[in-house]
């Protein structure tokens, strides 16, 4: 395995352990707003602060030939990790942290699958083989035993 797949594999890790740590301080925010669409507003708007003055320090331009090239498709993943944020945010005070990152990771394992099986959204096609079907079974496995 070479060191930048090694590298990419950490910051994945990372990200999975940021992840799991945004859910509960975002059910915290919604708490504290009295509302989790409010928090879930909060969070994107940060976010979008962020990167903003990411994108600013790059100095990169937004492409002018963007909104007429790109597929039309492009455009709702705004609208899916809104979902998404929405979702922790109202399942985390209910079911734990945990559970609902296992519940994430196994929905993204599902959809993941199909994803690579597929070639959606120009990927390239891997099969679905059994040792990737073990490794969705172990984690659905890992969700059952979180709530036991």
């Amino acid at each position: 395995m070479s060191g930048a797949t090694l590298f990419a594999l950490a910051v994945v890790v990372v990200a999975g352990g940021v992840l799991s740590s945004q859910a509960p301080i975002n059910a915290a925010l919604a708490r504290a707003a009295g509302d989790p669409i409010v928090a879930a507003c909060i969070n994107f708007l940060v976010g979008f602060l962020v990167l903003a003055v990411v994108w600013a320090m790059r100095g990169t331009g937004l492409p002018r030939e963007l909104v007429a090239t790109a597929p039309p498709w492009v455009w709702i993943g705004g609208a899916m990790g809104a979902f998404y944020m929405s979702a922790l945010i109202w399942a985390v005070p209910t079911i734990g942290a945990f559970s609902a990152t296992m519940g994430i990771v196994l929905g993204q394992l599902v959809a993941a699958l199909l994803l690579d099986r597929y070639g959606a959204f120009g990927l390239p096609v891997h099969d679905i083989s059994w040792t990737r079907l073990a490794g969705m079974a172990l984690v659905l496995a890992g969700l059952a035993l979180s709530r036991v």
